[in-house]
């Protein structure tokens, strides 16, 4: 007998991934072309129309049932004190949420979109990465498969974002696992560190990429590895929202990372997704360039808990009407 592994279902999606509609991209630009107005006056607009006619197989686009969906998870690398917050400010945040208090339940309802918000078994922090995989392969693997029920109760517009103590560390592995470097290349203030936390931060990363070796070499190995649940949970929704011709918005350093993943896996992976805007983050920065990703927004937002991606879906849903109208 034989058995398939479990990332196996994930490597076929990633090699066989949909292409663009490429003729509802050109209608949307055709449209454009029409108005009475100088060419490619609306700038970025247009762009965007016209990505997201590409990507949902609609010209002109609409966007009817836009959602947030924001994954919450803890990790085992808190212990080495490289966040100057609690772990329970993870499910504080969720909780804060839930009850409708959040800046992004508030971005949400400004901008008429659904929000979902998942508890990713917070009350069982990852492994230490530095010592262990973060995740053993079956976990990651059914945490990505959570993730793509996502979309399940029907979405033209995913906008993603991360709760997670410590999470900004965690990505700052997985770029250097993609990328290469060190973890002083990647690691930053996050949720406020100081320099010492900083270099705490960075120590723990060169830390779990020396423990893990050659084995980061494949990219679903470094999710598991030195990743973490909501990293792989946005890299599974990130992975259905292609396979049924959702448009995506990234928002944040751990959500970036996630995509980072499957771009490595394939680099046509992304081409359905947008950054909505780009964090302080040093590393977000650098990462969005590797990846090619041009935020839509520069607010200076901190942290990828998916207001950034609320505020860009508004902007989304109004290039969508433009053309349309």
């Amino acid at each position: 007998m034989t058995s398939a592994l479990p990332f196996d279902d994930f490597r076929n999606l990633l090699a066989a991934l949909p292409p663009a509609e490429t003729a509802a991209e050109t209608k949307v630009r055709a449209l454009f072309a029409k108005a009475d107005q100088p060419g490619n006056s609306l700038g970025r607009i247009e762009d965007i129309a016209a990505w997201l006619a590409a990507w949902s197989g609609r010209a002109p686009p609409v966007v009817t049932r836009p959602l947030v969906a924001i994954f919450a998870g803890n990790h085992g690398v808190t212990r080495h004190r490289i966040s100057p917050r609690p772990v329970a400010a993870t499910a504080n945040a969720v909780e804060l949420c839930a009850a409708g208090g959040a800046a992004v339940n508030q971005i949400c309802i400004a901008n008429d979109l659904g929000l979902k918000v998942f508890d990713l078994a917070l009350h069982i922090p990852t492994a230490d990465l530095t010592e262990e995989a973060a995740l053993d392969e079956r976990g990651c693997a059914a945490t990505m498969a959570f993730g793509m029920e996502a979309i399940a109760g029907g979405t033209d517009l995913l906008c993603l974002g991360d709760l997670g103590v410590g999470n900004s560390t965690v990505g700052a592995a997985l770029f250097v696992a993609l990328f290469g470097g060190k973890g002083a290349d990647w690691v930053g203030p996050g949720s406020g560190a100081d320099a010492a936390m900083q270099a705490r931060k960075a120590e723990a990363v060169d830390a779990a990429i020396a423990f893990h070796g050659t084995s980061l070499g494949d990219p679903l190995e470094a999710l598991r590895r030195v990743g973490g649940r909501e990293f792989a949970a946005i890299a599974g929704a990130i992975l259905a929202a292609r396979m049924q011709k959702i448009p995506v918005l990234i928002d944040g350093v751990a959500a970036t990372a996630a995509a980072a993943v499957l771009h490595a896996a394939n680099p046509a992976a992304l081409d359905h997704c947008l950054l909505a805007g780009l964090s302080p983050e040093p590393a977000h920065i650098r990462a969005a360039e590797r990846l090619g990703l041009r935020p839509l927004l520069d607010l200076g937002i901190s942290h990828g808990e998916g207001a950034g991606a609320a505020l860009a879906a508004g902007l989304v849903k109004a290039a969508a009407l433009t053309s349309a109208g």
